[in-house]
């Protein structure tokens, strides 16, 4: 069983030791360990079952620091840098040779961020090295939002949690590059891609791969219960599991549905900044239930809607 606590000296010491810790960031929970020692981001992989060719997202403290690992920092991206960090936007950059090869899968580019955390923030200015921190949790599973769903998951893999409580944003971060002129986005995130087009003009969204990603978290079915989960018109869901007798649960964006014993809605108030805090904890919630088939839908296409419905869309890819 992990520790859980707020013990930031305590979780320094594990970090340096080459252990992995439990952090807290305005999106996920993260897995954190080392990111310029090869052996703490292997056992990175190790613990969380992650395939070596998905890269991870390396953390630090500040702006400045970042220098210390990248060749350079387009004017664009930096643009970006001093609008969002600390907070959900990830950077794909030129790595420098003292970035292990491990954290990249190999790739020239390596993707850094600072997390809107304070406690997070106050460990990694303690640090004289950044942290490779992918979310904390078995490959593949849904993201954890709280200190007990990494217990639940990671806890007899790792010696502490550092405890902020439930995250804030609940979708892991916008990750944004170039590529030539253009301004891509590999991931969909916490981060409204309006606010980024607000900086810096019009971007392009990139469709995710499920076998080459060229950054973290792209892989086609991700972020997925263990149960079967069915994306469509709830209304017509709900009636043809009736008929079948099927026990099912309920993610709905803001309707109640009357009868349907394991529902859970992610915003009465239909607030997409409130789907996004809940979505993880909800399809955990019925991932855990009796339900033994899961069904959603999807939320609308803009501002957060749409990193939302990424994640429900690769939830349901089996």
């Amino acid at each position: 069983m992990a520790e859980i606590g707020k013990d930031i000296a305590l979780a320094q010491s594990f970090l340096k030791n080459g252990q992995l810790v439990g952090i807290p960031t305005e999106t996920v929970y993260g897995l954190a360990g080392n990111a310029l020692n090869p052996e703490s981001v292997a056992l990175i992989f190790e613990t969380k079952n992650r395939p070596s060719f998905d890269p991870l997202i390396l953390h630090t403290s500040s702006l400045n620091r970042v220098e210390d690992f990248v060749m350079d920092f387009p004017e664009r991206l930096k643009k970006l840098a001093d609008s969002f960090w600390p907070g959900p936007l990830t950077l794909l950059l030129p790595r420098k040779p003292i970035v292990p090869d491990l954290v990249t899968s190999g790739l020239e580019r390596v993707a850094v961020r600072v997390p809107k955390h304070p406690l997070t923030l106050t460990l990694l200015e303690s640090l004289d090295f950044p942290l490779a921190a992918p979310s904390a949790n078995p490959f593949g599973y849904i993201s954890p939002t709280t200190p007990a769903h990494v217990e639940a998951q990671l806890g007899d893999k790792i010696p502490y949690i550092l405890d902020g409580g439930a995250c804030e944003v609940g979708l892991e971060s916008t990750i944004v590059g170039l590529e030539g002129d253009d301004v891509v986005i590999y991931r969909l995130g916490g981060l409204d891609i309006s606010e980024i087009e607000k900086q810096i003009g019009p971007i392009k969204v990139k469709d995710h791969s499920s076998s080459n990603p060229s950054a973290p978290g792209q892989l086609e079915s991700h972020y997925a219960p263990r149960k079967p989960f069915l994306l469509g018109d709830l209304e017509k869901l709900i009636s043809e599991k009736k008929e079948e007798r099927a026990l099912f649960g309920v993610l709905s964006f803001s309707k109640h549905f009357p009868g349907v014993e394991n529902q859970f809605i992610l915003s009465e108030k239909a607030s997409l900044q409130e789907a996004a805090k809940n979505l993880f904890a909800a399809m955990r919630s019925l991932d855990q239930s009796n339900a033994e088939i899961i069904l959603a839908e999807l939320m609308p296409e803009t501002g957060l809607g749409r990193a939302i419905n990424d994640r429900l869309r690769r939830a349901a890819v089996k």
